[in-house]
């Protein structure tokens, strides 16, 4: 029975990996990154560019890097496993 949920959890992983991917390679998710760098730009002024301010975009950044080595090395194993 154990194994069952192991499944379970494993196609369900699979299928938020596979969504991510097709998700983060896209034109839209490009520009949303763009605008959340020029959004955190525009800001600065405002936070007199702050340590603060410069945390955020270093934070979300470092995760959001952090998802996507993981993601990538996820794709790659996939399409070697398909090519061999």
């Amino acid at each position: 029975m154990r194994r069952d949920k192991r499944s379970n959890l494993g196609q369900v992983l699979e299928r938020f990996s596979l969504k991510a991917t097709q998700g983060t390679g896209t034109s839209t998710a490009f520009l949303l990154a763009v605008a959340v760098i020029l959004v955190w730009i525009i800001t600065g002024p405002f936070f007199h560019f702050s340590d603060t301010w410069q945390l955020v975009i270093n934070t979300g950044t470092t995760i959001v890097t952090f998802l996507m080595v993981f993601l990538i090395q996820r794709t790659q194993n996939k399409d070697a496993r398909r090519y061999t």
